[in-house]
This record gives structure tokens, sequence and C-alpha cells, in this order.
């Protein structure tokens, strides 16, 4: 089917009880491994890309990559910009006729990143969904982190969405971008802070942490998980594999495919742990 907004994403996971995964694209292989999981599960999911990883092929060639493939897909799946740190980004993903939008003026005073994520709203309109964030999270994303990392602050969060209008809320509750193997959710905290929001969550660096973790965070109104590191150490891995296996490999096509099958089960894993009831 075509793209659809991320409200019709949220909605249908909101009445299904489903926990919806934001899995980060960059090439043809990724995109193909994320849309085979996403149709061996059946759960309304979030492909997205961030301004760093657009570098290479710009906004519309991933449009044209994800929308193409998704037109054979039943399943509904928006297109998400990732972490538009500034105006520009969004504004160039909407162009492109993306279909969810993130602004990410987290590291700015609170004022300040309420201002921006206010302009962001006014750019997207009533038809396409925004995510903010509140709360710095830490780590890094393509080599990429925050100046300041600091948790969500419960107190602000009514405030924030009620100035800024954002359908889903980002939050730094215990979470850390890229592979972070100690990172932990502070369950306490975010209970905290769902009491206080009147949208649904998200939590960003889904890679590194741990199972039990993630299959319970639909129980506190988080709504979607994103997901990189995981995939593109799989695709990585494929290649890695392939050439020690045979340093005179030439078949590109061969490991590519191998590469995609790498990465459809990495994703279908992770939609299935966040949601326990799939089968």
């Amino acid at each position: 089917m075509p793209l659809v907004s991320g409200h019709e994403v949220i909605a249908k996971c909101t009445e299904e009880k489903l926990v919806a995964g934001a899995f980060n694209t960059t090439n043809i292989e990724t995109t193909m491994g994320i849309v085979e999981a996403i149709e061996r599960t059946g759960v309304p999911t979030f492909i997205q890309v961030a301004p760093t990883n657009a570098v290479l092929s710009g906004f519309d060639y991933i449009y044209d990559m994800v929308s193409r493939r998704l037109a054979d897909c039943p399943v509904p799946v928006a297109l998400h910009l990732d972490h538009g740190k500034s105006i520009q980004p969004v504004k160039d993903a909407l162009a492109a006729k993306f279909t969810s939008i993130m602004i990410d003026a987290s590291e700015e005073p609170y004022e300040e990143n309420v201002r921006v994520s206010q302009i962001a709203r006014d750019l997207c309109g009533p038809e396409i969904s925004l995510e903010a964030e509140l709360g710095s999270i830490g780590g890094k994303e393509d080599d990429h982190g925050p100046e300041i990392a600091n948790s969500t602050d419960p107190s602000q969060v009514a405030d924030f969405i009620a100035k800024v209008g954002c359908d889903m809320l980002a939050v730094s509750v215990g979470n850390v971008h890229g592979y972070s193997p100690d990172a932990r959710i502070d369950f306490d905290l975010l209970s905290k802070v769902r009491e206080a929001s009147s949208v649904p969550l998200v939590i960003h660096g889904g890679s590194g942490l741990p199972e039990e973790q993630l299959a319970r965070l639909g129980e506190f109104g988080v709504v979607k998980v994103n997901v990189a590191s995981d995939l593109r150490n799989a695709m990585i891995r494929s290649f890695g594999e392939a050439y020690n296996a045979n340093p005179d490999e030439v078949s590109l096509i061969r490991v590519s495919k191998q590469s995609v099958n790498a990465i459809a089960d990495v994703v279908e894993r992770r939609i299935r742990m966040f949601n326990p009831s799939v089968n």
C-alpha cells in the first residue's frame, strides 16, 4: 500500500495495543530487509532516516526507494525523518513527501526547544505527525552525540506538549543511542513521564536494551521504539563474513541478498520483542 501518515501508524498501534518499531534505512538492502520483516509480522511500522544518513542519496531517493518497495506491502508504514536537528532537514524531508517528522532541539534550553519545535509543528500541519524530544538522549549515532545528555523532567512534559502540539514525545529515561549493552530503562521515571504525557512516548536506542525491558515498554504508553545499530551491524557483518570466507568473492548480488536476509531476521526479532503477543 502507499505510505501512510504517522498518525495512522500511531492510531493502529494504539487501537491494537502494539508497539511500532522505527527502523533506520540508508540503502536498498536495508530497506528490503526491513519491509520483508514487516510483511512477516504484520505490525505497523516506521521506516526512518536521519539527515546524517541521507547525505549520500538525499531524501528524494530514500522516498522513492521506500515507497516503491511498500507498494506491494499490505501493512501500514510511515516514512519518518529521524533527528531533524534544525528546521532545514524538516523542510527537506517534507519536500520529499515524508509522512512523519521528528524535530530534535533537545540540546537547546527549554524555551528554545519549544520555539523550534513549534516551527516544525506549523510546517507539518495537521496531516503529518510530529515527534519532538524532551530531555537529551545520550550515546552516539553515526559518530554524533549530544554535548549534554540529561533525563526528561516529568514536570515539564505537560507544558511542553501543550505548547508544541507534538503527536509523539521522545524521552530520555536511561535509554542510550547506539549499541550500549549497559543501558537500562528507569521504569520509575518512565512511569512519571507517562502520567504527565497526553501523547504516546518514543524510546530511542532500542539496539542496546535487554529483551525483558523492550517487552515491557508498551505498558508505559510507548508507541515507537527506534532501532538502527543492530541493522547496520547485521549488514556489515554479512559482508565481512563473506570476505573472510572467500577474499576473492566477486558476487556482489549474492552477498547483498545475504545481508537482506540478515537484516530481515534482526528486524523481525526486534518487532516480536516489542510485541510478545504477536505470533
